[in-house]
């Protein structure tokens, strides 16, 4: 028996469910809790099954947007890692940064460290560019 998609009933689930986009953390809770209840579901409707993947898509773009990495205070971070590694100070990282407030705002991740110095700092510490 092949399952029909149902407009009505899918007008139904849509009112039951009431998918909309995700903007806060509370909002996506409760979204993982309906995926949560409609994966142990034995025998999804096709209308169930559509507001289903709608909220997988909407979860997947909430998290992706929300929990996105801050390149800059990654690229900070490690920094940081790195010197603490090599045991080095701001000062140490003058001649590639100008100054010592420069190392700093890096660190901090107040300033991006353009791809120049990514390469400098690469070098200096043996790893790949595109970690800063």
């Amino acid at each position: 028996m092949i399952l029909t998609f149902n407009s009505e009933k899918y007008k139904e689930v849509l009112s039951e469910y009431q998918p909309k986009l995700i903007k806060t953390e509370a909002e996506n809770e409760r979204a993982l809790a309906i995926v949560e209840q409609l994966m142990n579901s034995p025998d999804l409707s096709p209308e169930q099954e559509e507001i289903y993947e709608l909220l997988v898509i909407l979860i997947e773009r909430f998290e992706q947007e929300f929990y996105k990495p801050d390149r800059s205070k990654n690229s900070g971070s490690m920094l940081s890692f790195l010197m603490d590694q090599r045991d080095f100070n701001p000062i140490d990282l003058v001649p590639i940064f100008a100054s010592e407030a420069a190392v700093e705002e890096a660190i901090s991740g107040r300033t991006n460290i353009d791809s120049y110095t990514a390469d400098r700092l690469a070098e200096l510490f043996h790893v790949d560019a595109s970690l800063f």
